[in-house]
This record gives structure tokens, sequence and C-alpha cells, in this order.
């Protein structure tokens, strides 16, 4: 048994600073840099298309369109490029898996129960693994229907007023969660400081994801 005494890091990488744990590669934080860009430029580009005031002080609407068009197709190209990434398909397994432990943390946010032994969590707590798995469908579903709008007559059955409110609606409904996502990060810095440096501290992991380091020690065990 190798002794579980200082870094825990991947072979390969370098050690971890002292009371620091690393939480992200650099190609996790490079998907997550460049989707978030991409979905910032979909949802200035659709505000400048479609708020009135907002779009006559921006004006070229056809740039417009056709930024909001490639930014929107090219949205999963930072996904598929991260399943070159051992770390990132890793991560993904982990937002895939729901434990039982994650449905005691959704029991503690209804009660209302803060403690960190009311909300048990993995690398990725349930509120996390919840978001993952729905801003994953609400892209395919937007890209979906922005290709049936781009390209009239794809699925003739499907009308085009049809794609437009779904896509209209859906827009709304991920800005909305976006600016929850967002809200949440900021009340975080220590979050934030893992997804830019990769690293955060071990106490904060100790509190927030105490059971994603019982397996970091097991896995150098």
């Amino acid at each position: 048994m190798r002794s579980t005494a200082g870094s825990t890091a991947p072979a390969g990488t370098r050690p971890e600073p002292e009371g620091q744990v690393r939480r992200f590669s650099t190609a996790e934080r490079m998907v997550h840099r460049a989707t978030g860009y991409l979905m910032l430029l979909c949802l200035v580009t659709a505000a400048s298309l479609y708020i009135g005031p907002l779009a006559l002080l921006v004006g070229r609407r056809h740039l417009m369109v056709t930024v909001h068009e490639w930014s929107g197709i090219l949205l999963p190209l930072p996904f598929l490029l991260g399943l070159l990434s051992p770390a990132f398909r890793a991560d993904l397994r982990r937002l895939n898996r729901f434990a039982v432990y994650d449905r005691q943390w959704l029991r503690a946010v209804r009660r209302r129960r803060t403690s960190p032994e009311a909300r048990p969590a993995g690398k990725f707590n349930a509120g996390q693994k919840l978001y993952a798995g729905w801003i994953a469908g609400a892209v395919l579903v937007m890209m979906f229907t922005g290709l049936l709008m781009w390209f009239m007559g794809l699925l003739p059955f499907i009308s085009r007023t049809s794609a437009i409110f779904v896509h209209d609606i859906l827009a709304w409904a991920i800005t909305l969660v976006l600016i929850g996502h967002m809200r949440r990060a900021l009340e975080d810095p220590e979050a934030r400081l893992g997804m830019r440096t990769g690293y955060v501290s071990r106490s904060w992991a100790e509190k927030h994801h105490s059971r994603w380091l019982r397996e970091e020690r097991q896995t150098v065990e």
C-alpha cells in the first residue's frame, strides 16, 4: 500500500500545493471557459436580435444573426474535444451517477438545512448534477429548433412557428438558470478559484465535498 501522505495528484501532474487539492484539470477548465464564452455569445446576440431598443442600438442585424447561428452550432465543440481528456470523462461519469447521498442533499435543501453533515456530496453535489443534465438537454433542444429555423423544410411536419416558440421560451429559461448559476458562483469564491486555477483548499473540499476527498484518498492507497 502506498502512503496517503503528500500529494494525491495523478501521475504526470505537478504536486499539489500544501493545504490544497486538485479539483479540475486544465482540459476541464478550458472546456468550461470555452462553453461559457460561446453561451454568452449566443445570449448577447439573441438579445441584440429580439430586444427592440438593444437591436436599434447595436444594428448590424445580419452580423448578429450569423454570429448567433455559428456560436450555437459550435456550442457542443468544447464538450466533444473534452472527451479526449480522461479527467473530463471521469467527471462526466460522476455527473451521470446519482447516489443515495444526493437524495439526502436534496432533502436538506428543501428543509433549508445548511450544515455539511446534512448535505453530503461527492465531487459534485446533487444540484450541480441536476444543473449539468438540464443544461445539456436544453442546449440540444436549442440546437435542434435552431436548425429547424435555419433550414426551413428540414422536417415539414414541424412548423417554423412551433420551432421559434420552443426556441424562444427555452432561451429565457436558460437565461434564468444561468443567472442562478453565476449567482451561486459569485457567492463562493473558493469554487471560482477551483475553476480558475484547478485547485481548492483542502478545508473547503472537506466541508462541501467530503465524500470526494474520501474517494481521492482511496485511489492512492
